[in-house]
């Protein structure tokens, strides 16, 4: 059996009056991730993990920021279309360990439900999904609630 490892990383800006959405789920804030899609920043970077290992390039190249079908689109969307590359390539998913930075609000209450949305999408289970959170102790952009960033690792098996 052949396996592969994939590193993904995102960020976006935060800004007054967007929805912020993290790992499919709509989170209370006054701040929200800004970009094309619905700038969901764990997605992204998942997105980007599994590319990598399949050696697909990534996200940019496959949902370019340019094109109107991705405007507005549910990352979800993004991730279920990213593991039909998979497949097609052959792969399935292993595992996926993933990392927010935020300040603000607190992820732990959510991870349940964003692992969920991550599963049904990635047709894995809940169990090989794990998602971690942290501050940038208000040091920089983070600190200053001016943006948050995402890492993953995933890892990829030939069918």
């Amino acid at each position: 059996m052949k396996i592969k490892v994939g590193f993904g990383f995102d960020v976006h800006q935060l800004k007054d009056g967007h929805p912020f959405v993290v790992g499919g789920v709509t989170l209370a804030h006054h701040r929200g991730a800004f970009g094309h899609s619905d700038a969901d920043v764990l997605l992204h970077a998942i997105c980007d993990a599994l590319l990598g290992a399949a050696n697909l390039r990534d996200i940019g190249f496959h949902f370019k920021n340019t094109d109107p079908r991705w405007k507005g689109i549910s990352s979800v969307i993004l991730l279920q279309e990213t593991v039909k590359l998979l497949i097609e390539k052959g792969y399935q998913i292993g595992n996926i360990d993933a990392m927010l930075c935020l300040e603000a609000p607190k992820i732990n209450p959510h991870i349940p439900e964003m692992q969920a949305h991550i599963a049904a999408a990635a047709g894995i289970s809940v169990d090989d999904i794990s998602i971690k959170a942290t501050t940038n102790e208000q040091m920089g952009f983070i600190g200053r609630e001016e943006g948050v960033v995402a890492y993953a690792v995933c890892l990829i098996e030939k069918l």
